[in-house]
Protein backbone atom coordinates (compact mmCIF):
# COMPACT_ATOMS: atom_id res chain seq x y z
CA UNK A 1 0.00 0.00 0.00
CA UNK A 2 1.37 3.32 -1.14
CA UNK A 3 0.52 7.17 -0.01
CA UNK A 4 -0.70 9.23 -2.30
CA UNK A 5 2.24 11.97 -2.74
CA UNK A 6 -0.53 14.41 -2.51
CA UNK A 7 -1.40 14.24 0.91
CA UNK A 8 1.96 13.79 2.24
CA UNK A 9 2.93 16.91 0.24
CA UNK A 10 -0.84 18.56 1.89
CA UNK A 11 0.92 17.28 5.00
CA UNK A 12 4.05 18.56 5.29
CA UNK A 13 2.50 22.33 4.73
CA UNK A 14 -0.01 22.05 7.13
CA UNK A 15 0.80 24.35 9.90
CA UNK A 16 1.95 22.46 12.85
CA UNK A 17 2.01 25.53 15.49
CA UNK A 18 5.19 25.77 15.88
CA UNK A 19 5.87 29.09 13.80
CA UNK A 20 3.38 30.91 16.02
CA UNK A 21 5.09 29.39 19.34
CA UNK A 22 8.27 30.45 17.89
CA UNK A 23 6.83 33.70 17.67
CA UNK A 24 5.56 34.45 21.03
CA UNK A 25 9.28 33.43 21.94
CA UNK A 26 10.41 35.90 20.24
CA UNK A 27 8.46 38.52 20.70
CA UNK A 28 8.60 37.59 25.04
CA UNK A 29 12.23 38.57 24.22
CA UNK A 30 11.75 41.45 22.59
CA UNK A 31 9.75 42.61 24.77
CA UNK A 32 12.06 41.76 27.94
CA UNK A 33 15.51 43.96 25.59
CA UNK A 34 12.96 46.62 24.77
CA UNK A 35 13.42 48.23 28.60
CA UNK A 36 17.09 48.43 28.67
CA UNK A 37 17.69 49.60 24.90
CA UNK A 38 15.26 52.24 25.15
CA UNK A 39 17.17 53.21 28.98
CA UNK A 40 20.14 53.24 27.01
CA UNK A 41 18.92 55.59 23.80
CA UNK A 42 16.96 57.85 26.01
CA UNK A 43 19.88 58.04 28.47
CA UNK A 44 23.11 58.78 25.38
CA UNK A 45 20.16 61.54 23.96
CA UNK A 46 19.77 63.30 27.80
CA UNK A 47 22.76 65.28 26.97
CA UNK A 48 25.94 66.11 28.87
CA UNK A 49 24.17 68.77 30.79
CA UNK A 50 21.81 66.44 33.01
CA UNK A 51 25.13 64.10 33.32
CA UNK A 52 27.40 67.15 34.18
CA UNK A 53 24.58 68.13 36.94
CA UNK A 54 24.28 64.77 38.55
CA UNK A 55 28.37 64.20 38.77
CA UNK A 56 28.29 67.51 40.66
CA UNK A 57 25.20 66.38 43.06
CA UNK A 58 23.37 63.27 43.72
CA UNK A 59 25.69 60.68 41.36
CA UNK A 60 28.42 60.34 44.41
CA UNK A 61 25.98 59.99 47.13
CA UNK A 62 23.78 57.54 45.10
CA UNK A 63 26.89 55.11 44.14
CA UNK A 64 28.27 55.44 48.04
CA UNK A 65 25.24 54.29 49.36
CA UNK A 66 23.98 51.44 47.30
CA UNK A 67 27.97 49.99 47.49
CA UNK A 68 27.11 50.10 50.92
CA UNK A 69 24.05 48.57 51.30
CA UNK A 70 25.35 45.64 48.90
CA UNK A 71 28.38 45.03 50.88
CA UNK A 72 26.04 44.95 53.66
CA UNK A 73 23.56 42.84 52.76
CA UNK A 74 26.26 40.33 51.32
CA UNK A 75 28.35 40.24 54.88
CA UNK A 76 24.53 39.48 56.56
CA UNK A 77 23.30 37.18 54.47
CA UNK A 78 26.49 35.07 53.99
CA UNK A 79 26.39 34.69 58.02
CA UNK A 80 23.52 33.83 58.14
CA UNK A 81 22.02 31.71 55.30
CA UNK A 82 25.78 29.92 55.61
CA UNK A 83 25.83 29.82 59.71
CA UNK A 84 22.28 28.41 59.57
CA UNK A 85 22.64 25.92 56.52
CA UNK A 86 25.81 24.45 58.13
CA UNK A 87 24.02 24.05 61.60
CA UNK A 88 20.72 21.87 60.47
CA UNK A 89 22.71 19.96 58.05
CA UNK A 90 25.80 18.77 59.98
CA UNK A 91 24.81 19.10 63.14
CA UNK A 92 22.05 17.84 65.54
CA UNK A 93 20.67 19.94 67.93
CA UNK A 94 16.94 20.69 70.12
CA UNK A 95 14.49 21.40 67.12
CA UNK A 96 16.67 21.21 63.65
CA UNK A 97 14.57 19.42 61.86
CA UNK A 98 11.64 22.22 62.78
CA UNK A 99 13.99 25.37 62.12
CA UNK A 100 15.36 23.38 58.73
CA UNK A 101 11.94 24.56 57.53
CA UNK A 102 11.12 27.33 59.40
CA UNK A 103 14.35 29.34 58.30
CA UNK A 104 12.95 29.68 54.77
CA UNK A 105 9.31 31.75 56.26
CA UNK A 106 11.03 35.21 56.09
CA UNK A 107 11.14 34.81 52.23
CA UNK A 108 7.72 35.62 52.47
CA UNK A 109 8.46 39.09 53.38
CA UNK A 110 8.80 41.91 51.24
CA UNK A 111 11.50 44.62 53.14
CA UNK A 112 9.38 46.76 53.23
CA UNK A 113 6.86 45.37 55.25
CA UNK A 114 9.49 44.35 58.20
CA UNK A 115 10.64 48.07 57.65
CA UNK A 116 6.89 49.81 58.93
CA UNK A 117 6.25 46.80 61.28
CA UNK A 118 9.85 47.42 63.20
CA UNK A 119 9.96 51.12 62.83
CA UNK A 120 6.88 51.22 65.02
CA UNK A 121 8.15 49.24 67.47
CA UNK A 122 11.81 50.42 67.30
CA UNK A 123 11.33 54.32 66.72
CA UNK A 124 11.18 57.32 69.02
CA UNK A 125 7.60 56.90 69.77
CA UNK A 126 7.71 53.01 69.73
CA UNK A 127 7.11 50.44 72.26
CA UNK A 128 10.79 50.20 73.11
CA UNK A 129 11.65 53.85 73.71
CA UNK A 130 8.55 54.43 75.04
CA UNK A 131 8.91 51.88 78.13
CA UNK A 132 12.89 52.76 78.50
CA UNK A 133 11.97 56.39 79.26
CA UNK A 134 9.04 55.41 81.84
CA UNK A 135 11.59 53.04 83.57
CA UNK A 136 14.52 55.00 83.54
CA UNK A 137 12.71 58.65 83.73
CA UNK A 138 15.01 59.68 80.82
CA UNK A 139 14.20 62.41 78.58
CA UNK A 140 14.88 61.96 74.96
CA UNK A 141 17.94 63.64 74.66
CA UNK A 142 19.27 61.78 77.96
CA UNK A 143 20.01 58.16 75.97
CA UNK A 144 21.34 57.20 72.74
CA UNK A 145 19.38 54.12 70.43
CA UNK A 146 19.93 52.89 67.35
CA UNK A 147 18.62 54.65 64.57
CA UNK A 148 15.83 51.88 62.45
CA UNK A 149 15.49 54.70 59.75
CA UNK A 150 18.88 54.45 58.30
CA UNK A 151 21.43 52.51 56.18
CA UNK A 152 21.78 50.12 58.64
CA UNK A 153 18.41 49.90 59.26
CA UNK A 154 17.84 48.93 55.53
CA UNK A 155 20.42 46.54 55.63
CA UNK A 156 18.63 44.56 58.59
CA UNK A 157 15.74 44.63 57.02
CA UNK A 158 16.61 43.33 53.57
CA UNK A 159 18.49 40.99 55.57
CA UNK A 160 16.32 39.46 57.23
CA UNK A 161 14.30 38.54 54.33
CA UNK A 162 17.33 37.85 51.53
CA UNK A 163 19.12 35.44 53.74
CA UNK A 164 17.09 32.75 52.42
CA UNK A 165 18.22 32.62 49.12
CA UNK A 166 21.61 31.81 50.48
CA UNK A 167 20.14 29.68 52.93
CA UNK A 168 18.84 27.25 50.64
CA UNK A 169 21.24 27.15 48.24
CA UNK A 170 24.08 26.55 50.97
CA UNK A 171 22.00 23.22 52.71
CA UNK A 172 21.37 21.75 49.23
CA UNK A 173 25.33 22.37 48.74
CA UNK A 174 26.00 20.78 51.91
CA UNK A 175 23.57 17.70 51.81
CA UNK A 176 25.29 16.78 48.45
CA UNK A 177 28.90 16.38 50.06
CA UNK A 178 30.18 13.13 51.22
CA UNK A 179 31.31 12.93 54.76
CA UNK A 180 34.69 11.52 53.52
CA UNK A 181 36.87 14.77 52.80
CA UNK A 182 35.05 16.35 56.23
CA UNK A 183 36.50 13.39 57.98
CA UNK A 184 39.45 13.21 56.44
CA UNK A 185 40.43 16.63 57.19
CA UNK A 186 39.25 15.65 61.00
CA UNK A 187 41.44 12.51 61.05
CA UNK A 188 44.52 15.12 60.30
CA UNK A 189 44.40 17.17 62.99
CA UNK A 190 42.17 20.02 61.44
CA UNK A 191 39.53 20.84 64.17
CA UNK A 192 35.65 21.18 63.42
CA UNK A 193 36.05 24.74 62.61
CA UNK A 194 39.31 24.34 60.58
CA UNK A 195 37.59 21.58 58.45
CA UNK A 196 34.15 23.80 57.71
CA UNK A 197 36.52 26.65 56.78
CA UNK A 198 39.45 24.87 54.45
CA UNK A 199 36.95 21.55 53.26
CA UNK A 200 33.63 21.52 53.25
CA UNK A 201 33.04 25.71 52.45
CA UNK A 202 34.99 26.10 49.28
CA UNK A 203 33.07 22.71 47.68
CA UNK A 204 29.69 25.10 48.54
CA UNK A 205 31.49 27.91 47.24
CA UNK A 206 29.75 28.24 43.66
CA UNK A 207 26.32 27.59 45.72
CA UNK A 208 26.96 29.81 48.14
CA UNK A 209 28.60 33.24 45.89
CA UNK A 210 24.92 32.19 43.40
CA UNK A 211 22.91 32.69 46.60
CA UNK A 212 24.67 36.62 47.90
CA UNK A 213 24.94 37.47 44.20
CA UNK A 214 20.56 36.70 43.92
CA UNK A 215 20.14 38.78 46.89
CA UNK A 216 22.72 41.65 45.86
CA UNK A 217 20.47 41.76 42.87
CA UNK A 218 16.99 41.70 45.09
CA UNK A 219 18.69 44.72 47.39
CA UNK A 220 19.47 47.03 44.64
CA UNK A 221 15.77 46.50 43.34
CA UNK A 222 14.66 47.86 46.05
CA UNK A 223 12.64 50.98 46.45
CA UNK A 224 10.17 50.48 49.43
CA UNK A 225 12.66 49.66 52.15
CA UNK A 226 15.02 52.86 51.15
CA UNK A 227 12.70 54.90 50.50
CA UNK A 228 10.58 54.41 53.88
CA UNK A 229 14.43 54.97 55.30
CA UNK A 230 15.11 58.15 53.56
CA UNK A 231 18.09 55.96 52.39
CA UNK A 232 19.41 57.95 49.03
CA UNK A 233 19.77 54.67 46.12
CA UNK A 234 19.88 54.53 42.57
CA UNK A 235 16.53 53.18 43.09
CA UNK A 236 15.04 55.96 44.99
CA UNK A 237 16.85 58.57 43.04
CA UNK A 238 15.08 57.65 39.50
CA UNK A 239 11.58 57.63 41.39
CA UNK A 240 12.63 61.03 42.55
CA UNK A 241 13.88 62.59 39.14
CA UNK A 242 10.78 60.93 37.22
CA UNK A 243 8.20 62.24 39.70
CA UNK A 244 9.66 64.74 41.75
CA UNK A 245 11.84 66.62 39.40
CA UNK A 246 9.90 65.80 35.96
CA UNK A 247 13.14 65.11 34.84
CA UNK A 248 13.41 62.15 32.25
CA UNK A 249 16.99 62.24 31.27
CA UNK A 250 18.19 62.51 34.52
CA UNK A 251 16.05 59.17 35.54
CA UNK A 252 17.18 57.44 32.19
CA UNK A 253 20.62 58.30 33.06
CA UNK A 254 20.24 57.38 36.52
CA UNK A 255 18.66 53.93 35.67
CA UNK A 256 21.63 52.95 32.90
CA UNK A 257 23.64 53.53 36.04
CA UNK A 258 21.94 50.79 38.19
CA UNK A 259 21.15 48.83 35.05
CA UNK A 260 25.04 48.78 34.60
CA UNK A 261 25.81 47.55 37.85
CA UNK A 262 23.01 44.71 37.45
CA UNK A 263 24.03 43.48 34.57
CA UNK A 264 27.27 42.95 35.93
CA UNK A 265 26.00 40.81 38.64
CA UNK A 266 24.24 38.66 36.02
CA UNK A 267 27.36 37.96 33.81
CA UNK A 268 29.41 37.30 37.96
CA UNK A 269 26.30 35.50 38.58
CA UNK A 270 26.79 33.31 35.20
CA UNK A 271 30.55 33.20 35.28
CA UNK A 272 30.07 31.81 38.69
CA UNK A 273 27.73 29.25 37.47
CA UNK A 274 30.24 28.10 35.10
CA UNK A 275 33.32 27.78 37.45
CA UNK A 276 31.00 25.34 39.48
CA UNK A 277 33.38 22.27 38.49
CA UNK A 278 33.56 20.72 42.00
CA UNK A 279 34.15 16.63 42.11
CA UNK A 280 33.69 14.46 45.11
CA UNK A 281 34.19 11.24 43.74
CA UNK A 282 33.67 9.58 47.16
CA UNK A 283 30.11 11.64 47.27
CA UNK A 284 28.51 8.45 47.30
CA UNK A 285 30.70 6.48 49.29
CA UNK A 286 30.13 7.83 52.39
CA UNK A 287 26.92 10.33 54.01
CA UNK A 288 28.18 12.97 56.32
CA UNK A 289 27.05 11.45 59.96
CA UNK A 290 25.50 14.58 61.99
CA UNK A 291 27.23 15.92 64.94
CA UNK A 292 25.69 15.42 67.73
CA UNK A 293 25.18 18.82 69.85
CA UNK A 294 24.96 18.79 73.57
CA UNK A 295 25.28 21.44 76.51
CA UNK A 296 25.87 24.92 75.72
CA UNK A 297 26.27 24.35 71.84
CA UNK A 298 23.31 22.59 71.80
CA UNK A 299 21.78 25.61 73.08
CA UNK A 300 23.35 28.06 70.97
CA UNK A 301 22.83 26.56 67.99
CA UNK A 302 19.24 26.27 68.48
CA UNK A 303 19.43 29.84 69.75
CA UNK A 304 21.35 30.96 66.81
CA UNK A 305 18.57 29.08 63.90
CA UNK A 306 15.99 30.98 66.11
CA UNK A 307 17.10 34.54 65.94
CA UNK A 308 16.92 34.82 62.36
CA UNK A 309 12.99 33.08 62.46
CA UNK A 310 11.50 35.50 65.09
CA UNK A 311 12.79 38.90 63.24
CA UNK A 312 12.49 37.74 60.01
CA UNK A 313 9.06 36.52 60.41
CA UNK A 314 7.26 35.58 64.01
CA UNK A 315 7.63 39.03 65.64
CA UNK A 316 6.74 41.13 62.35
CA UNK A 317 3.67 39.01 62.48
CA UNK A 318 3.05 39.70 65.62
CA UNK A 319 3.79 43.38 65.44
CA UNK A 320 1.42 43.48 62.22
CA UNK A 321 -1.29 41.74 63.64
CA UNK A 322 -1.57 44.08 66.89
CA UNK A 323 -1.14 47.32 64.81
CA UNK A 324 -3.84 46.43 62.32
CA UNK A 325 -6.28 45.46 65.61
CA UNK A 326 -5.71 49.10 66.01
CA UNK A 327 -6.33 50.76 62.85
CA UNK A 328 -8.99 51.98 61.18
CA UNK A 329 -8.64 50.13 57.87
CA UNK A 330 -11.56 47.95 57.51
CA UNK A 331 -10.39 45.15 55.44
CA UNK A 332 -13.43 43.89 54.02
CA UNK A 333 -14.93 48.19 53.22
CA UNK A 334 -15.47 48.68 49.05
CA UNK A 335 -12.20 50.30 49.22
CA UNK A 336 -9.94 47.75 49.80
CA UNK A 337 -11.76 45.24 48.28
CA UNK A 338 -11.04 47.09 45.52
CA UNK A 339 -7.30 46.87 46.42
CA UNK A 340 -7.35 43.36 46.84
CA UNK A 341 -9.08 43.00 43.39
CA UNK A 342 -6.68 45.29 41.35
CA UNK A 343 -3.77 43.08 42.90
CA UNK A 344 -5.35 39.78 42.20
CA UNK A 345 -6.23 40.71 38.33
CA UNK A 346 -2.80 42.10 37.64
CA UNK A 347 -1.20 39.15 39.73
CA UNK A 348 -3.45 36.27 38.03
CA UNK A 349 -3.01 38.38 34.20
CA UNK A 350 0.79 38.58 34.58
CA UNK A 351 1.38 35.13 35.75
CA UNK A 352 -0.48 33.78 33.14
CA UNK A 353 0.67 35.94 30.42
CA UNK A 354 4.65 35.15 31.94
CA UNK A 355 4.29 31.54 32.36
CA UNK A 356 2.64 31.23 29.21
CA UNK A 357 6.21 33.18 27.35
CA UNK A 358 8.57 31.00 29.58
CA UNK A 359 6.29 28.08 27.92
CA UNK A 360 6.70 28.91 24.54
CA UNK A 361 10.41 30.19 25.16
CA UNK A 362 11.58 26.64 26.68
CA UNK A 363 9.49 24.24 24.25
CA UNK A 364 11.31 26.76 21.42
CA UNK A 365 14.93 26.15 22.88
CA UNK A 366 13.86 22.22 23.33
CA UNK A 367 12.82 21.98 19.78
CA UNK A 368 14.71 24.34 17.67
CA UNK A 369 18.27 24.92 19.40
CA UNK A 370 20.50 26.79 18.02
CA UNK A 371 21.75 30.49 18.65
CA UNK A 372 18.07 32.12 18.19
CA UNK A 373 16.39 29.97 20.60
CA UNK A 374 19.35 30.74 23.08
CA UNK A 375 19.63 34.05 22.30
CA UNK A 376 15.97 34.27 23.40
CA UNK A 377 16.48 32.12 26.38
CA UNK A 378 19.17 34.46 27.48
CA UNK A 379 17.64 37.81 26.61
CA UNK A 380 14.51 36.64 28.67
CA UNK A 381 16.50 35.46 31.97
CA UNK A 382 17.97 39.19 31.90
CA UNK A 383 14.87 40.40 33.34
CA UNK A 384 15.35 39.06 37.08
CA UNK A 385 18.88 41.42 37.14
CA UNK A 386 16.96 44.51 35.61
CA UNK A 387 15.19 46.31 38.85
CA UNK A 388 11.32 46.84 38.27
CA UNK A 389 12.34 50.74 38.30
CA UNK A 390 14.59 50.52 35.04
CA UNK A 391 11.62 48.47 33.69
CA UNK A 392 9.38 51.02 34.38
CA UNK A 393 11.68 54.00 33.40
CA UNK A 394 12.68 51.42 29.93
CA UNK A 395 9.00 51.25 29.09
CA UNK A 396 7.47 54.58 29.49
CA UNK A 397 10.00 56.42 27.71
CA UNK A 398 9.49 54.47 24.25
CA UNK A 399 5.45 53.58 24.98
CA UNK A 400 5.15 57.78 26.17
CA UNK A 401 6.73 58.85 23.04
CA UNK A 402 4.59 56.72 20.56
CA UNK A 403 1.83 57.15 22.60
CA UNK A 404 2.18 61.53 22.13
CA UNK A 405 3.42 61.37 18.34
CA UNK A 406 0.00 58.94 17.67
CA UNK A 407 -1.77 61.62 19.37
CA UNK A 408 -0.50 64.81 17.60
CA UNK A 409 -0.72 63.38 14.15
CA UNK A 410 -4.48 62.03 14.83
CA UNK A 411 -5.18 66.06 16.24
CA UNK A 412 -3.83 67.27 12.88
CA UNK A 413 -5.39 64.81 10.92
CA UNK A 414 -9.12 64.10 12.06
CA UNK A 415 -9.21 66.32 14.86
CA UNK A 416 -9.27 64.02 17.68
CA UNK A 417 -7.59 63.35 20.87
CA UNK A 418 -6.41 59.52 21.37
CA UNK A 419 -4.69 60.32 24.95
CA UNK A 420 -2.29 57.94 26.34
CA UNK A 421 -3.31 54.58 24.78
CA UNK A 422 -0.60 52.21 25.90
CA UNK A 423 1.29 54.11 28.46
CA UNK A 424 -1.50 54.51 30.61
CA UNK A 425 -2.87 51.14 30.44
CA UNK A 426 -3.14 48.09 32.83
CA UNK A 427 -1.12 45.63 29.88
CA UNK A 428 1.97 48.28 29.96
CA UNK A 429 2.32 47.06 33.53
CA UNK A 430 2.08 43.73 32.57
CA UNK A 431 4.58 44.24 30.42
CA UNK A 432 7.05 45.08 33.00
CA UNK A 433 5.59 42.50 35.27
CA UNK A 434 6.62 40.20 32.48
CA UNK A 435 9.99 41.23 32.01
CA UNK A 436 10.92 41.19 35.54
CA UNK A 437 9.85 37.99 36.04
CA UNK A 438 9.70 35.76 33.41
CA UNK A 439 13.52 34.09 34.49
CA UNK A 440 11.36 32.63 37.81
CA UNK A 441 8.83 31.21 35.76
CA UNK A 442 11.65 29.61 33.15
CA UNK A 443 13.68 28.29 36.00
CA UNK A 444 10.75 26.61 37.22
CA UNK A 445 9.50 25.35 33.72
CA UNK A 446 12.92 24.21 32.70
CA UNK A 447 13.39 22.21 36.31
CA UNK A 448 9.94 20.25 35.34
CA UNK A 449 11.32 20.00 31.44
CA UNK A 450 14.26 17.54 32.31
CA UNK A 451 11.86 15.01 33.29
CA UNK A 452 10.45 14.62 29.76
CA UNK A 453 12.68 12.67 27.86
CA UNK A 454 13.38 13.50 24.73
CA UNK A 455 12.13 9.27 23.45
CA UNK A 456 8.46 11.08 24.86
CA UNK A 457 8.90 13.79 22.45
CA UNK A 458 9.89 11.34 19.76
CA UNK A 459 7.20 8.69 20.01
CA UNK A 460 4.23 10.97 19.41
CA UNK A 461 5.86 12.70 16.42
CA UNK A 462 5.94 9.03 15.20
CA UNK A 463 2.20 8.79 15.83
CA UNK A 464 1.30 11.87 14.33
CA UNK A 465 1.47 14.22 16.82
CA UNK A 466 2.92 17.77 15.86
CA UNK A 467 5.19 19.87 18.45
CA UNK A 468 2.10 21.96 19.32
CA UNK A 469 0.33 18.97 19.84
CA UNK A 470 3.19 17.29 21.66
CA UNK A 471 3.58 19.97 24.13
CA UNK A 472 -0.40 20.11 24.80
CA UNK A 473 -0.90 15.95 25.21
CA UNK A 474 2.86 14.89 26.37
CA UNK A 475 4.55 18.23 27.69
CA UNK A 476 1.93 20.51 29.48
CA UNK A 477 0.06 16.93 31.23
CA UNK A 478 3.35 16.02 32.47
CA UNK A 479 4.83 19.80 33.95
CA UNK A 480 1.59 20.64 35.52
CA UNK A 481 2.94 20.56 39.06
CA UNK A 482 5.66 22.73 37.91
CA UNK A 483 3.83 25.16 35.96
CA UNK A 484 1.65 25.37 39.20
CA UNK A 485 4.73 26.59 40.96
CA UNK A 486 5.50 28.94 38.48
CA UNK A 487 1.99 30.11 38.41
CA UNK A 488 2.35 30.78 42.09
CA UNK A 489 5.96 32.01 42.39
CA UNK A 490 5.20 35.11 39.60
CA UNK A 491 1.27 36.03 41.48
CA UNK A 492 2.93 36.42 44.88
CA UNK A 493 6.39 38.24 43.12
CA UNK A 494 3.82 40.47 40.90
CA UNK A 495 1.71 40.91 44.67
CA UNK A 496 4.92 42.39 46.17
CA UNK A 497 6.43 44.66 43.68
CA UNK A 498 6.11 47.49 44.38
CA UNK A 499 8.41 50.58 42.67
CA UNK A 500 6.98 49.06 39.20
CA UNK A 501 3.81 49.37 40.25
CA UNK A 502 3.92 52.59 41.72
CA UNK A 503 5.39 54.15 38.47
CA UNK A 504 3.65 52.45 35.82
CA UNK A 505 -0.03 51.94 37.15
CA UNK A 506 -3.34 53.58 35.60
CA UNK A 507 -4.48 56.42 37.11
CA UNK A 508 -6.87 55.79 40.16
CA UNK A 509 -5.65 52.13 40.21
CA UNK A 510 -4.45 51.18 43.58
CA UNK A 511 -2.83 47.92 44.33
CA UNK A 512 -2.47 46.09 48.45
CA UNK A 513 1.71 46.99 47.72
CA UNK A 514 0.85 50.89 46.68
CA UNK A 515 -1.53 51.48 49.37
CA UNK A 516 1.03 50.14 52.26
CA UNK A 517 3.46 52.03 51.09
CA UNK A 518 0.82 55.46 50.83
CA UNK A 519 -0.15 54.51 54.14
CA UNK A 520 3.78 54.19 55.98
CA UNK A 521 4.59 57.31 53.64
CA UNK A 522 1.99 59.49 55.40
CA UNK A 523 2.86 58.02 59.11
CA UNK A 524 -0.18 55.68 59.41
CA UNK A 525 1.60 52.84 60.32
CA UNK A 526 -1.10 50.93 61.69
CA UNK A 527 -2.98 51.55 58.75
CA UNK A 528 0.20 50.11 56.48
CA UNK A 529 -0.35 46.58 58.37
CA UNK A 530 -3.71 45.35 57.11
CA UNK A 531 -2.37 45.67 53.26
CA UNK A 532 0.71 44.57 54.44
CA UNK A 533 -0.69 41.40 56.17
CA UNK A 534 -2.63 40.45 53.34
CA UNK A 535 0.70 40.54 51.02
CA UNK A 536 2.57 38.50 53.43
CA UNK A 537 -0.46 36.08 53.99
CA UNK A 538 -0.49 35.62 50.03
CA UNK A 539 3.60 35.75 49.98
CA UNK A 540 3.27 32.67 52.63
CA UNK A 541 1.79 30.34 49.74
CA UNK A 542 5.01 29.68 47.51
CA UNK A 543 7.26 29.32 50.54
CA UNK A 544 5.15 26.63 51.88
CA UNK A 545 5.96 24.52 48.57
CA UNK A 546 9.22 25.38 49.22
CA UNK A 547 9.39 24.14 52.68
CA UNK A 548 7.78 20.86 52.03
CA UNK A 549 10.57 20.43 49.34
CA UNK A 550 13.13 20.90 52.31
CA UNK A 551 11.67 18.86 54.19
CA UNK A 552 11.54 16.19 51.73
CA UNK A 553 15.06 17.29 50.65
CA UNK A 554 17.39 14.99 53.18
Amino acid sequence: MTSDPTSIAAKARRPDGLTGLSGVALLAALTCALPMVAVLVAALSGGTDTVRHLIATVLGEYTRTTLLLVMLVSAGTFAIGVGAAWLVTMTRFPGARILEIALVLPLAFPAYVLAYAYTNVLDHPGIVQTTLRAVTGWGPRDYWFPDIRSLGGAALMLTLVLYPYVYLLARAAFLQQSGTTFLAARALGASAWAAFFKVSLPLARPAIAGGVLLAVMETIADFGTVAYFGVQTFATGIYTSWFSLFDRAGAAQLALCLLTFALLLAMLERVQRGKARYHDAARRAQAMEPLVLSGWRAVTATCACCIPVILGAVLPIVILFSMGLGSEQNLLSPRYLGFIRNSVTLAGIAALVTVAAAVAIGFFQRLRPGRLSWGAGYIARLGYAVPGGVIAVGLLVPFAAFDNALDAWMRATFGLSTGLLITGSIWLLIAAYLVRFLAAALGAYEGGQAMVHANMDAAARSLGQTPLGTLRRVHLPILAPSLLTALLIVFVDVMKELPATLIMRPFNFDTLAVQAYRLASDERLDGAAVPSLVIVAMGLLPVILICRQVGRGR
